[in-house]
């Protein structure tokens, strides 16, 4: 069995002490993550610091790094996405385009140039805008999406001229790892660092005062601490929080071809994605139709391995995810909820969760109130739209939420009236390459992507001010 080795200074380190990971499918061991310990944790934050003056020199460097760093993941999409497949459980029909889009988001960034801000005459003097990268990132990324969110991160730092390290899930580093195993020539030694662990080291690189920024997609518990942390150092953050996104549908939407639409932006990745539909608020005319289209999908849904060619939806990726899933079901079956598909967990090995319909229910059930973070939709009827818009911004989370309707033009007036920081329309978790993500409330602090977007979260700002001689 492979013990994949940590990247650090442009070394491959393979630890004594290592953590095992699992197939959510078959629970079995799959590999061993090196662990870091606080000695290389240092030793990586100092390769980090040492290469940082000559990658921010040189932006040409950087743009063909980025480049070669491109080629190498597509070289290598299919080991990549099966290695996802196996230890976070999506069907490999869905990890294939992971590796590829991480490509995709190298190439853009490094193409990218950021447009210079014009230099200007004020009282005898000339004042300049520069940009300046803050030196060592930390990236702390999450098991969801574990390739794609650490390219979203990484990219636009190191083409900013920042050094990184990194930090996968202890859930599922083995791509992450394998990764750095790739480039570990395409990248100048120190410049990027790749180091795994459970959640103590992702703390002390947080708490290093050598790192100048943290980005870190998670728990919202997970990131309150993280600001606490950084708060210290007055550390720059970004943070991409949970979500309890809410989905509202009109009366004049075909309750058939919607329920197809909202069943896989609610249950894609078996619903754990920060920006899936975990709340949809039906109008009471559509309400009875929608519940049983959803309900028919669920049932014909394929749920298994994910290696398995007709696999639709696969594991839960950890067994704490899949037993949160189980006990908030049965929390909203016990006060009354109407289970109208799945319900209860599929027999056999593996953490399978079947989809699940839920209705009868609505504020003040847990279902409703928490991120599940799994396949169990609560579905809620409502009459006036002004009701569902105070009952969907009714939450501590502002990750995204939509409308559906059959008429676009009464959907725009309320749609800004949602309190998310994103909103769609006859769509939901669909972001753009030149747009920014990023959520309100408690669901984050500022935002990634979206070229320049994305790039303006990794560089500060310097004013310089010249006198007349």
């Amino acid at each position: 069995m492979k013990t994949y080795p940590l990247l650090i200074d442009g070394e491959l380190v393979v630890t004594a002490t290592t953590d095992a990971v699992f197939d959510p499918a078959t629970e079995q061991v799959v590999g061993h993550a090196s662990r870091a310990d606080a000695a290389l944790i240092d030793r990586a934050v100092s390769a980090a610091l040492r290469a940082f003056p000559a990658w921010s020199a040189d932006t040409a460097l950087r743009q063909r790094t980025l480049r070669a760093a491109a080629v190498v993941l597509r070289e290598h999409a299919s080991e990549i996405s099966r290695l996802i497949t196996l230890e976070q459980g999506r069907p490999l029909k869905n990890t294939a385009a992971e590796p590829l889009n991480a490509a995709a988001t190298l190439e853009q960034f490094a193409d990218y140039a950021p447009e210079a801000a014009a230099p200007f005459e004020e009282g005898g003097k000339q004042i300049r805008i520069i940009r300046k990268p803050f030196g060592v990132v930390a990236a702390i990324t999450p098991w969801n999406v574990p390739v794609g969110i650490l390219f979203t991160k990484i990219t636009p730092a190191l083409r900013a001229g920042n050094t990184v390290v990194a930090k996968p899930s202890e859930h599922t580093p083995l791509s992450t790892l394998r990764i750095a195993e790739l480039l570990r020539d395409v990248f100048p030694p120190g410049v990027l660092n790749i180091v795994a662990g459970a959640g103590e080291v992702g703390a002390a690189i947080a708490r290093d005062p050598r790192v100048g920024k943290i980005t870190f997609t998670g728990s919202v518990a997970t990131g309150r601490r993280i600001f606490e942390t950084a708060a210290r150092d007055i550390k720059r953050l970004t943070l991409e929080l949970g979500g309890n996104d809410a989905a509202i549908v009109l009366d004049d939407v075909d309750p058939e071809t919607v329920a197809e639409k909202l069943f896989w932006v609610a249950f894609r990745n078996s619903g754990q994605v920060c920006f899936a539909v975990k709340r949809l608020f039906v109008q009471r005319g559509v309400f009875d139709a929608i519940v049983d289209a959803l309900a028919r999908r669920a049932e014909r849904t394929r749920v298994g391995n994910g290696l398995e060619a007709d696999t639709e939806l696969g594991p839960l990726t950890s067994r704490t995810q899949y037993e949160r899933v189980a006990e908030l079901v049965d929390d909203a079956r016990a006060h009354g909820a109407r289970i109208h598909s799945g319900g209860a967990p599929l027999e056999g090995p593996g953490w399978f969760y079947p989809p699940t319909i839920v209705s009868g229910i609505g504020p003040g059930s847990r279902l409703v109130d928490e991120e599940q973070f799994g396949p169990a939709l609560p579905v809620i009827p409502f009459d006036d739209v002004e009701e569902a818009i105070a009952l969907a911004n009714a939450t501590p989370f502002g990750l995204g939420a939509s409308i559906w309707t059959g008429n676009v033009e009464r959907a725009l007036p309320l749609i800004e009236q949602l309190d998310a920081g994103m909103v769609w329309i006859n769509r939901h978790a669909e972001g753009s390459k030149q747009a920014p993500k990023g959520g309100h409330k408690s669901s984050g602090l500022g935002v990634e992507g979206g070229g320049a977007w994305g790039y303006e979260h990794y560089v500060q700002v310097q004013v310089v001010s010249v006198a007349a001689p």
